[in-house]
């Protein structure tokens, strides 16, 4: 009886296998429908199960493409929305990402699957903790979660090939700039609270930046300090 339990068990996990294996390559379709080209971008996402960046409850709309709750009051970015802007942030295998708003870890870990090494950072302890589990569960050697101010971004670890932003900013803090790389690009939301914000491509050349608008977003806003709670 025993040995039965086992067999019919292990079908079940098997045949759970193969349907996110079909909804992760039916994802990817759709992203293709929605003019996501980037071959890396869509194979980093049906490669990485989001499943695993999200609550059990969610587990169901994984692969929908819609921004879901995490934990500390955030959301993970629908998939479109993570592919477009990886995508416009166009990673290339050597290169060092920042991103700023770790959040739950699904883009870091896309991130992961394209660049040479991703850090990415987070004001709330508990998300950095989670994200940095996630990593391990995945085997993600190449990113790190840092517990740190992301209007101050990273020096320590810069300066970057690129900068991607998962929440608002009014305008491009200074410090992003100063630890972007010449040539560089950094891909953010700009705009105010509670409107529609841009994303735009902010690219550095010889001192000057150059940006480009991409398209219109809602984003929450990219908050200061580092949370006191969570």
């Amino acid at each position: 009886m025993a040995g039965l339990v086992s067999g019919t068990q292990l079908c079940v996990e098997e045949a759970a296998l193969q349907d996110e294996a079909e909804a992760r390559a039916s994802l990817v379709l759709a992203l293709r429908r929605r003019g996501v080209g980037a071959r890396d971008v869509l194979a980093a996402i049906e490669r990485v199960p989001r499943r695993l960046f999200l609550a059990a409850r969610y587990h169901r709309l994984a692969y929908e493409d819609a921004a879901l709750p995490i934990e500390c009051g955030q959301t993970v970015l629908s998939p479109s929305m993570v592919a477009f802007a990886v995508q416009a942030l166009k990673v290339e295998p050597g290169h060092a990402v920042l991103e700023i708003g770790c959040g739950s870890g699904y883009q870091a870990a896309i991130l992961a699957n394209i660049a040479n090494r991703v850090e990415t950072l987070d004001r709330y302890a508990t998300l950095v903790d989670l994200a940095e589990r996630r990593f391990a569960a995945l085997k993600l050697s190449n990113v790190k979660a840092h517990h740190a101010d992301g209007l101050k971004g990273l020096k320590t670890k810069g300066p970057f090939d690129r900068i991607i932003a998962t929440a608002s900013v009014e305008s491009i803090p200074d410090a992003w700039v100063e630890q972007l790389k010449p040539d560089g690009f950094l891909v953010a939301p700009v705009g105010k609270a509670a409107q529609p914000q841009t994303l735009i491509r902010f690219q550095k050349l010889d001192g000057v930046g150059s940006a480009e608008n991409l398209t219109v977003v809602r984003t929450v806003m990219l908050r200061p300090e580092l949370a006191k709670n969570l």
